[in-house]
């Protein structure tokens, strides 16, 4: 290493951490006045910003990272000093965002900008909005400008196919972290619409014959737009609590949602490639001797499924036809099934379109519950629609078949992401506990309609017991248009299917395969923490639970003032300690609330252990009862353990609204037993 090199990066080290003692807040006064006076000494005598713009084009990375990562912090300070921004770097910004160029210049200006964003966002002052104010002023028309130059380019045609892939990478952090401060920093600037303006540029890359990697950065963009998660990987401090969308907003998000549905249905899925190579620790290629095993990339299947849900979800909220709704979702859920199906393997059986959910997101229970939530959310607004246009009960069948079809209804939704975590009250209050998933929203919204679909849902419980006890074999393992007994490949009597169950209306669509699901509850230490240390996103977070049974326009408010009075470490560690005294105390319990029946809760015939899958489950874990008492039961340990951590103030939040819905289906869980 030359002597000159050395004394270069030394440089660049001390101007380096001077300048970070200068933003952070732990720098004693003093010595903060001390390096602030040498700083401005060298942005004006020694003109130090245009002479490490000039070390853009020095070959030697390490001199061009450090560089950046100094200009970054340099040009940060002046906008928090209210210092007019450097000429040389306005000017060196449009000289090569101006248009697309394959130039490392290109990728070491959005680095820099993307750098200062994430300052903006980590600094602690309350002055962020003025300061990103200032400096997206200069250049709001340029990131216009490049995006149209970017996204123009035809990438067979780039000599270079590496630089593309770079800056694309490079404009994504950028294009996030502008929509991050829209939604955050309530700012209203061109560039920061850029995407909602004209989505079907950034739609047509997932077509480009481009690496696999780069279009699932693509896919996953996308959704944490749809998702409002924009800036939460990038940003290195706290996150802003997120504020309600204005309504400007919300006409973006349904113009992107609209380009996603449209690009569907022109057969984006079809040319989105799900196989590929698998990068580990070691590289991505496969050393001599070892075989090597094609599969899906889950995370691009599990993103594109949320994308197109969520998609749908936006779109019916902005639409008034229940017509029209019904026919685009079985059409785009018809494509997302057709896509989803060949990469769901072993496909050893038939499967209940309803299953698809828990199979695909099994692996992230945050993306899990989101798609769940989106599912929710459609069947509500579906119902709302033909409710408003059609008698639902004189078409129940039609409609119970609709549900089940298209995969969407929502008690076997619930009923298979119980399965998953194996009926596990503890799992479920994580879950409530916990603010990295929308958990919480999603079970008080459920929780809501069973109060008003309970017969359904006692329906569906009882096709589940009656096709997995009596014939052995799963409620989805049915063939189109014939219900058979697995053992004897005979028919199933007609009089033993009803003409609105269930089990009649898989028994005519089926695709998807049978390989049996891990629990959630394996997976939490790695998708879900219930620390609750953070500060909630809710603008509300010190309300209360809102009565869920005051009015049905309290669903959107619900969430916002359920996530509220966020404990402190210690007292997560004590509630989660109380979580397994509480559960553990209520399984212990001789005389339990709800007694089980005096018989099973079907019909005798069928009395025998079931299992959700056709894997016969040890003797020790087969449950005695019908799955309806098993999950009432749940709800009275989760009801009994939330009680339990209420009365030594250790739940994070009021759960009194959610005890209230808790007890209101023990109430009528109750009542349904003492009729059988």
């Amino acid at each position: 290493m030359s002597s000159s090199r050395e004394v270069m990066l030394l440089q660049l080290t001390v101007i380096k951490v001077m300048t970070t003692r200068i933003l952070s807040v732990k720098t004693e006064f003093h010595a903060k006045e001390k390096y602030r006076d040498i700083i401005k000494i060298l942005l004006e005598s020694a003109k130090v910003d245009s002479k490490l713009i000039c070390m853009f084009q020095n070959s030697d990375k390490l001199l061009c990272h450090m560089a950046a990562q100094c200009l970054a912090l340099l040009l940060y300070f002046q906008l928090r000093e209210k210092i007019t921004l450097s000429n040389s770097w306005v000017a060196f910004c449009q000289k090569n965002l101006s248009e697309y160029s394959e130039s490392n210049k290109a990728i070491y200006c959005l680095w820099t900008l993307t750098a200062i964003i994430k300052e903006i966002f980590k600094d602690s002052c309350s002055q962020k909005t003025e300061i990103l104010k200032q400096f997206l002023t200069h250049f709001d028309t340029i990131f216009e400008v490049f995006y149209n130059s970017l996204f123009s380019q035809h990438f067979e045609n780039c000599q270079d196919t590496s630089k593309i892939v770079n800056i694309l990478i490079c404009f994504l952090e950028l294009l996030e972290l502008l929509i991050a401060s829209r939604i955050y920093l309530k700012l209203h600037f061109t560039c920061q619409r850029i995407l909602f303006l004209k989505p079907s540029c950034m739609l047509e890359v997932i077509t480009w014959p481009i690496q696999a990697f780069v279009k699932r950065k693509v896919i996953i963009f996308l959704k944490k737009c749809l998702l409002f998660k924009v800036g939460e990987d990038l940003c290195r401090g706290s996150v802003p609590p997120l504020m309600p969308p204005d309504r400007h907003v919300a006409m973006d998000m349904l113009a992107l949602a609209n380009a996603i549905l449209q690009a569907v249905n022109s057969g984006l899925l079809k040319t989105l490639s799900v196989y590929g190579k698998h990068s580990f620790f070691g590289g991505d290629e496969v050393q001599p001797g070892c075989e090597h095993i094609a599969s899906p990339d889950h995370v691009i299947l599990r993103a594109a499924s949320l994308v197109i849900m969520k998609s749908l979800e936006i779109k019916f909220q902005n639409c008034s036809s229940a017509s029209e709704m019904k026919v685009d979702f079985q059409r785009f859920m018809s494509e997302l099934l057709t896509f989803l199906k060949p990469h769901l393997q072993p496909s050893l059986q038939l499967h209940n379109p309803c299953k698809w959910l828990s199979r695909v997101f099994i692996e992230q229970d945050d993306d899990m519950l989101e798609a769940a939530k989106a599912s929710l959310g459609i069947y509500l607004t579906l119902t709302r629609g033909c409710e408003a246009t059609e008698s639902l009960t004189q078409g129940k069948e039609m409609w119970d078949h609709h549900t089940h079809e298209n995969g969407y209804n929502p008690h076997c939704i619930f009923l298979f992401f119980l399965k998953n975590i194996g009926f596990d009250s503890t799992v479920l209050l994580d879950f409530l506990i916990s603010s990295e998933t929308c958990f919480l929203e999603y079970f008080v919204r459920y929780l809501k309609l069973l109060q008003k679909d309970w017969d359904n849902f006692f329906t569906i419980c009882n096709n589940f017991d009656a096709t997995e006890s009596k014939y052995d074999i799963s409620i989805c393992d049915c063939v189109p248009s014939l219900v058979q007994d697995q053992s004897t490949n005979r028919t199933i009597p007609h009089h033993l299917t009803a003409p609105h169950s269930h089990m009649d209306v898989c028994a005519r669509h089926s695709w998807a395969s049978d390989a049996p699901s891990e629990p959630l509850k394996a997976m939490m230490s790695k998708g879900t923490d219930t620390t609750c240390t953070s500060s909630l996103s809710s603008p509300r977070a010190s309300q209360s639970l809102v009565d869920y049974d005051s009015s049905d326009d309290s669903e959107v408010e619900s969430t916002d003032q359920c996530l509220a009075n966020s404990k402190q470490t210690s007292l997560h560690q004590q509630a989660t300690m109380e979580i397994q005294d509480a559960a553990g105390t209520s399984r212990d319990k001789e005389e339990f609330s709800l007694e089980p029946p005096s018989r099973p809760l079907f019909l005798k015939e069928f009395d025998t252990a079931f299992s959700f899958d056709c894997e016969v489950a040890p003797n020790d874990v087969i449950p005695e009862v019908g799955i309806f008492y098993t999950i009432v039961k749940c709800f009275q340990e989760l009801q009994d353990a939330i009680c339990r951590l209420q009365k030594k103030n250790l739940f994070p939040y009021n759960p009194t609204a959610l005890l209230k819905l808790l007890k209101y289906i023990e109430v009528i869980g109750n009542k349904t037993m003492n009729t059988l």
